[in-house]
């Protein structure tokens, strides 16, 4: 089934797009622009996040950072604490060392190529055809994961998106059918499509201009496609953090290591192989041992448990907070001490920052 390319359906399954795209209007601030700058910016910020969470970061990161040069001059911590929240902070991480790349080596100017747009850091295939498209009216069709769905169900095609063919396939299908007349316009078209019309649950399939041809509807396999062939296990991290305050000041770190959420701050780490532990295991720990040697803190509180699950990882924090009689002894420059009124000018983990809301 999949290799039976018809034109004829093809050039009925654009024409039927665009016209539902002339009747199902979406607005969104980045439509229309053709900078090439807001347009990266938006799909660096839509990558694994929904339009409806990312839409106000793409107004504040517009409204402080209005061109390349201003977010390349931005300091790191700036740049974090306004991603807070967003998640897969390398993205952030990205976005600085490109806007630095094109403010510094390219006088602010972007590649005009899908090859020059694609060579840079964390731009991938999608990343490249959209601002390609959008911004330069190149002909290189998005492949997302509305763009899997969409042509998994109406084409019929049953490889699975997530291996070495399946991703070859429906890029080749997704090229073949883009409009090269006018591409931005034909990949927006099929990314809202799949957005409002051939949602993940609950398509509105009775209300669909392909419905007629489609083959998930005609076969009723819709809830089948598009096939994934990977379930990968997420790997389980026990985290318990250290709250150590002295005189209304508390010790920060900054995670430099290359670990999640590299570059935000959390508290002193003591990460163990199960959920639970006492505090004789705790003062145990080697970051006990550094941080607050001899010293007889009052346990003041150990919070619940907070539960963060990542794309590949599922963290189990606790927080137990302590009351130092005496000041602690720091010689390792990746503990900072800061008054806890200042916290709100640090980028934290999700996690770290549900701790903090409920305290």
């Amino acid at each position: 089934m999949e290799n039976n390319w018809d034109p004829g359906l093809a050039g009925q399954f654009t024409a039927r797009l665009l016209e539902w795209k002339d009747a199902t209007p979406r607005p969104m601030p980045w439509k229309g622009v053709r900078d090439p700058y807001l347009i990266w910016l938006s799909e660096i910020i839509l990558q694994q996040t929904r339009v409806e969470q990312g839409l106000p970061y793409f107004e504040r990161f517009r409204a402080r950072f209005p061109t390349v040069e201003s977010l390349a001059a931005a300091p790191d911590d700036e740049v974090f604490k306004l991603w807070e929240g967003l998640g897969y902070y390398s993205r952030a991480r990205n976005l600085l060392e490109t806007a630095r790349y094109i403010a510094g080596e390219r006088g602010g100017k972007f590649p005009e190529t899908y090859e020059g747009i694609k060579a840079m850091k964390g731009i991938g295939p999608y990343t490249a055809a959209a601002v390609a498209s959008f911004a330069f009216d190149l002909p290189h069709a998005v492949v997302d994961g509305n763009v899997y769905r969409v042509l998994a169900r109406v084409f019929g095609l049953v490889t699975p998106v997530d291996s070495t063919d399946g991703k070859r396939l429906f890029s080749e299908w997704a090229q073949k059918l883009l409009d090269i007349a006018a591409p931005g316009v034909y990949n927006q078209a099929i990314m809202d499509f799949g957005a409002i019309q051939c949602k993940p649950a609950s398509p509105a399939c009775g209300q669909c201009p392909m419905q007629s041809f489609c083959r998930a509807n005609q076969t009723g396999k819709v809830d089948e496609l598009p096939v994934k062939a990977r379930r990968l296990a997420k790997r389980v991290r026990y985290f318990h953090y250290l709250v150590l305050r002295y005189e209304g000041k508390l010790l920060l770190r900054k995670r430099t290591a290359k670990d999640i959420w590299q570059h935000l701050y959390d508290f002193p780490l003591v990460e163990s192989e199960q959920k639970e532990m006492d505090l004789a295991q705790l003062q145990a720990s080697p970051a006990w041992k550094t941080l607050v040697g001899k010293n007889s803190p009052m346990l003041f509180h150990c919070s619940q448990s907070f539960q963060q699950t990542l794309s590949h990882q599922h963290i189990i924090a606790r927080f137990w907070e302590f009351d130092l009689p005496d000041p602690w002894v720091l010689d390792d420059a990746e503990y900072i001490v800061e008054e806890r009124e200042n916290l709100t000018k640090f980028a934290f983990p999700k996690i770290v920052d549900w701790y903090l809301k409920k305290l």
